[in-house]
């Protein structure tokens, strides 16, 4: 368990990707909502740990706010009380993968050895489960990508990706929320709004969500995006 700054405390459990711990963070996450403090203030699940976000000052904490996150923690992490099931939401979300839209899914065909129809017919016929929210508000980072499709990072990444882009790297696919740098491969694309702030829930995707893409033409996302 470490500091982030003086308002959050970070509290991990692995250092690379394990999806049995992750399941268990967000698990945890949930526990750690229901037992919510008044001192706290935001609990954000990661690959292999859980940040604690809370205000310093609380009377509650007695001046040791992360000593009062430790407790809050291991509270929760006895019994069954890391044992709450997150809540899991199926989201379809529906993508085009016509080259207008996929700016490397050619370079991913040759890479994958397959066609590029192939491509787009395994990333859509996959169930994908969010990791996490994280690099940029609504950005989720999603396994369950299919090993055929497993290419590394682009060499050069782009200084700009469009909003909505589905991209894939190593073994994991993402969406970008809004135009952001990034550089991972982009093989289609999204009408719909990824993150935005004036919604009550401003991003689409929560850890834990199930999700499956639907391929659609460049006519229906037009008519989607509208």
């Amino acid at each position: 368990m470490v500091p982030l700054g003086d308002c959050a405390a970070y509290i991990e459990f692995a250092d690379k990707l394990d999806l049995e711990v992750n399941a268990f963070v967000q698990q945890l996450a949930v526990a750690v909502h229901a037992r919510a403090r008044p001192w706290m203030r935001d609990v954000v699940p990661a690959l292999g740990g859980i940040a604690l976000h809370y205000d310093p000052d609380h009377p509650d904490v007695h001046g040791d706010a992360l000593e009062a996150a430790a407790i809050l923690v291991q509270e929760c992490m006895k019994g069954n009380g890391a044992a709450e099931e997150a809540p899991v939401r199926a989201v379809e979300v529906p993508v085009c993968y016509e080259r207008a839209f996929a700016p490397d899914l050619e370079e991913v065909a040759r890479h994958a050895k397959l066609d590029v129809e192939e491509i787009a017919r395994i990333h859509a016929g996959g169930e994908y489960r969010v990791l996490m929210i994280g690099f940029a508000p609504g950005h989720a980072y999603m396994s369950g990508l299919d090993a055929k499709l497993a290419v590394p990072r682009r060499a050069t990444p782009r200084a700009l990706v469009a909003p909505g882009a589905v991209a894939i790297a190593n073994e994991q696919t993402v969406i970008y929320p809004y135009a952001i740098s990034g550089g991972w491969s982009v093989i289609g694309r999204t009408p719909m709004a990824v993150f935005d702030a004036a919604r009550e829930a401003p991003s689409l995707l929560a850890s834990g969500d199930r999700v499956r893409f639907r391929a659609i033409t460049a006519e229906e996302f037009m008519a989607l995006k509208k």
